[in-house]
């Protein structure tokens, strides 16, 4: 990541694929086509209270660790689309990095795609709530 970009050059690439849509519709799709193409899915087997993120509309579950080179890595599951799409994006920005850098994660990418105009406050907050709770667990990993 340049010292002068807020994320990484991925990141970046996925702001502008969003940016470029026509319009609300194209947004939902292509949130849709990065549910698909979740890196690092957490299977419904692996669903539990422990990773279960909380405050969120639909069910959500997100479990974080170290890769054998330290870097932190963020698996998650949803029984909604939409939030499985913002899993798979987030996971996107975040894998690989330090845990610290993960801890300080500023998930400001959503508003530069446009996807804050779309999502319900209920949405929204559920999030935010995900991006909490990988935070944490990246504090805690250390």
């Amino acid at each position: 990541m340049d010292d002068d970009s807020r994320w990484s050059e991925e990141v970046q690439r996925i702001v502008e694929r969003f940016q470029s849509c026509f319009d609300t519709m194209e947004r939902y799709e292509l949130l849709f086509e990065y549910a698909n193409l979740h890196p690092s899915v957490l299977s419904m087997e692996d669903w539990d209270d422990e990773n279960m993120v909380h405050g969120c509309q639909s069910r959500a579950h997100v479990e974080c660790s170290l890769d054998v080179d330290g870097g932190f890595i963020a698996r998650g599951g949803a029984d909604a689309q939409i939030v499985q799409g913002l899993m798979a994006i987030t996971a996107i920005a975040v894998n690989g990095l330090p845990p610290e850098d993960v801890a300080r994660h500023d998930p400001s990418y959503v508003e530069e795609m446009g996807l804050s105009q779309i999502l319900t406050p209920s949405r929204a907050n559920g999030f935010m709530n995900m991006v909490k709770k990988v935070k944490e667990e990246a504090s805690t990993l250390m």
